[in-house]
């Protein structure tokens, strides 16, 4: 079965900034933190680099399970990696949909976001916006619907494109649900992508369900990348992870959901074959269903 992962970092220069900092590669694929904090960001083992990981190296563990493209998110552990998307985007255009970002609190934002669509042709701004990890980490919070972000929206729907946002989990500030909704509502020709299907707590699996319920909306889809580290502990297979996406399934419906890995941090918990292989080891999806979550509902959003 053809794949598209719908979530992959990639990293020329590693160069993250967030709450704790700046990040900068430190070798042997770990990283550490302005404050200190060192862990493992790249897996040790497979194609993956000492201090970086770039398209080539993706490509290689990609063709090995027969995953045909990839949705290249920004991410601030990474470091914005506007420069080295624009060159895949001439270069790959066949294997990878890349992503641009901007700090809207920078004060010529939108001088940027303009020039990556109106003449570097990107399609897909992706915001990591997350009290842990993002924007909100470095900024005090502020509304996902606002004066800062609205321009964006607006701009990426007059393009025709997506905007995938990351907020968080239900207890981070960034976690805006309504501001989600009146997203979708305000923008009803922008393709909205929210990652990790809201990263569910457990015991908050209710509240999960509920806000599942308010944003099944013709404009809104869902990557259910990292959704086995966020479901920890859950073991390969991941019987409990499975069992949240197939309640997302009934609620939303197939078409909805997009499946995607998170690698390469993803990578340093488990391998990239059984992040990607998971979902068909499980009972609870059809081949109709598996077809749409690995490759048609991706391909129908970022390449079509």
């Amino acid at each position: 079965m053809k794949k598209i992962d719908a979530h992959l970092h990639l990293a020329k220069v590693l160069a993250g900034y967030c709450r704790r900092g700046e990040l900068r590669a430190i070798g042997g694929g770990m990283a550490a933190w302005a404050n200190g904090e060192e862990f493992q960001l790249l897996p040790q083992t497979g194609d993956y680099g000492e201090e970086n990981f770039t398209a080539e190296a993706a490509l290689k563990i990609m063709d090995r399970n027969d995953v045909e493209r990839a949705v290249l998110m920004n991410g601030s552990m990474y470091g914005f990696q506007n420069i080295y998307h624009a060159e895949l985007l001439k270069k790959y255009p066949d294997r990878f949909c890349p992503s641009c970002t901007i700090d809207p609190y920078m004060t010529n934002y939108m001088e940027a976001m303009e020039r990556f669509f109106e003449e570097q042709h990107f399609h897909l701004a992706k915001f990591e916006v997350s009290s842990g990890g993002g924007l909100m980490g470095c900024h005090d919070p502020f509304s996902l619907s606002g004066e800062k972000m609205s321009p964006i929206y607006s701009l990426v729907e007059k393009h025709k494109g997506v905007v995938a946002l990351d907020v968080g989990d239900i207890y981070m500030e960034s976690h805006q649900t309504a501001a989600l909704l009146r997203i979708s509502d305000r923008y009803p020709d922008l393709k909205l992508v929210i990652c990790h299907l809201l990263a569910p707590a457990r015991e908050m699996h209710d509240a999960w369900v509920a806000e599942l319920k308010m944003l099944k909306r013709a404009n809104v889809w869902f990557d259910i990348a990292a959704m086995p580290k966020i479901m920890a502990p859950d073991e390969y297979p991941y019987p409990v992870t499975c069992e949240y996406l197939a309640e997302a399934k009934d609620i939303l419906g197939s078409d909805r959901l997009l499946w995607g890995t998170d690698a390469p941090f993803a990578a340093t918990q488990d391998t990239y074959e059984h992040l990607t292989d998971y979902l068909a080891q499980s009972d609870l999806f059809t081949e109709e269903e598996l077809q749409n979550i690995y490759y048609n509902n991706a391909y129908e959003v970022y390449f079509k």
